[in-house]
């Protein structure tokens, strides 16, 4: 696996630098409330069991499995909840966790899907974010590492169900995934 990637973008270390960071701030911005952090499966799952535990909170935890990519390196701009959220989330704070801002497609969807819903609040912690590639007039209000155009693998991210055990976020080499 090692031998795929092409440069390690953030180590461990940094990784869990800013992602203690990231709890702190949540921790001070919803001081005296109980959000709920909804998980957007399946590249966040190790971000949000990390950010988790550094928010200093009474928080409550929830999935979606969403899909806008199948075994592409570029989202397909159709979105598809292949699992939704198992509680309600009306009058709730709401934090959705994602792996990576890319296009804006994914998380503008369901933002109107979510906001259906009458949350008290919706926020949006990105662990990445690539501004580059949006086309969707969207923004995360938490952000880990703002990136280049790169194809980005490790701490969750993928590339065809692979790579998602490694323990920092590097670049994918192209000759990995093209033709």
């Amino acid at each position: 696996m090692h031998k795929d990637v092409e440069r390690i973008l953030y180590t461990e270390e940094e990784l869990r630098r800013r992602v203690k960071e990231l709890g702190a701030q949540i921790t001070a911005d919803y001081a005296g409330r109980r959000p709920i952090l909804a998980s957007v499966l399946r590249g966040s799952y190790i971000f949000m069991a990390d950010l988790t535990r550094a928010i200093d909170l009474d928080v409550t935890v929830d999935f979606m499995a969403v899909s806008s990519y199948g075994a592409g390196t570029v989202s397909s701009g159709q979105v598809e909840i292949k699992k939704d959220l198992s509680d309600t989330i009306e009058g709730r704070d709401l934090i959705i966790v994602e792996d990576i801002l890319d296009s804006g497609n994914t998380l503008y969807y369901l933002m109107d899907v979510l906001r259906a819903r009458r949350p008290a609040s919706i926020r949006i912690c990105a662990l990445m974010d690539k501004p580059e590639r949006r086309t969707k007039p969207i923004s995360a209000d938490y952000v880990g590492f703002t990136i280049p155009d790169a194809f980005i693998v490790g701490y969750g991210l993928d590339y065809a169900e692979r790579y998602r055990n490694l323990p920092y976020v590097g670049v994918l080499k192209q000759s990995v995934y093209s033709d």
